[in-house]
């Protein structure tokens, strides 16, 4: 027991490393402790010995080719509890004066098996994004990691004619979590095509992942950027360059051109990019856009219609027969 109280009394992971003599660290020392080892070891060999030695290195040795294995981050509470279970089993062995050189081999093959039957870790989709349904847990170096992607993703190129309408949607091709998602967009003017955050300006009007802007104007070109945040922790950068074709409206005096450029340069607290409100049409054509307030104003306007409907035929049959 001595040995038991001085071992718990050294950090774990300097332990395991002279003790067991691995390279890295596997999933043996991930998801169990060293006093679990140890205990499984004292009860095959007894307290101390050089039997406890030669089990300690079978144990680290049974259990070397689990060292490169990946898994599912979301699935790290499931294996814990199955090399929890293993330990108990072991230790029910050792006390039914079973051999751990037998005993190792076959406990590392059932956890083999019990890793392939783990959900499956998720591939990262290119080209951007901070993935987290793709997370996984590496067991060299018992840490997790997401996809290396850049948090930036390419410039998209729209190109409008004067007086049209632009829309933009903020949408990406990897899952997002259900809860806390916000969107938040900004503007960089001047006809710029960048990525460089210093050139933004914010746009606190703007919110949802769909807004537009109608009529397109010459001003409204440059690049415009959606940041989809979670938790206020930014998965991704999107960006869209707008580019404005076609010539004035005909009739355009020059002075008229002057003026409202004058106009466009003096400051005013107007955004030009609008939050998506769509009409009766683009809701039945978008089915995503039937959020529940949407689905509660359609049937309010259908209620409505059909009140009117009824009125109207009542005024003109009691019109009627009055006549008569």
């Amino acid at each position: 027991m001595a040995l038991l109280a001085s071992a718990s009394a050294v950090p774990c992971a300097l332990v395991a490393l002279t003790v067991f003599r691995v390279p890295a660290w596997a999933c043996l020392l991930c998801f169990t402790s060293y006093n679990e080892r140890l205990r499984v070891c004292q009860t095959f060999t007894g307290l101390q010995g050089p039997e406890l030695q030669k089990c300690e290195e079978a144990f680290s040795a049974a259990f070397k080719g689990l060292l490169d294995t990946e898994i599912n981050y979301d699935e790290r509470s499931h294996l814990h509890d199955a090399f929890t279970q293993m330990t108990h089993s072991l230790q029910e062995l050792a006390t039914a004066q079973g051999s751990f050189e037998v005993a190792f081999p076959d406990a590392a093959e059932k956890m083999r098996n019990v890793i392939i039957q783990l959900k499956e870790v998720k591939a990262c989709i290119p080209p951007c994004g901070l993935q987290e349904v793709a997370r996984r847990f590496r067991c060299r170096g018992c840490y997790s990691t997401v996809c290396d992607l850049p948090l930036d993703c390419p410039v998209q190129d729209l190109t409008v004619t004067r007086g049209g309408q632009a829309m933009f949607s903020c949408t990406v091709n990897f899952q997002l979590p259900q809860e806390e998602i916000t969107y938040s967009w900004k503007f960089a003017g001047g006809g710029l095509r960048t990525q460089d955050l210093s050139y933004f300006r914010e746009m606190p009007r703007a919110h949802g992942y769909l807004a537009r802007i109608r009529p397109v104007q010459p001003a409204h070109g440059g690049t415009f950027s959606c940041v989809i945040t979670h938790d206020q922790r930014p998965l991704a950068r999107l960006y869209f360059f707008l580019n404005v074709t076609g010539p004035p409206p005909r009739g355009e005096t020059e002075l008229q051109i002057s003026f409202r450029e004058v106009l466009r340069w003096a400051p005013r607290e107007a955004e030009m990019i609008e939050p998506w409100r769509p009409s009766l049409g683009e809701l039945l054509a978008r089915p995503e856009a039937l959020t529940p307030s949407n689905q509660c104003l359609l049937a309010a306007i259908a209620a409505l219609a059909s009140a009117s409907v009824t009125l109207l035929a009542w005024m003109f049959f009691r019109w009627y027969y009055s006549g008569n």
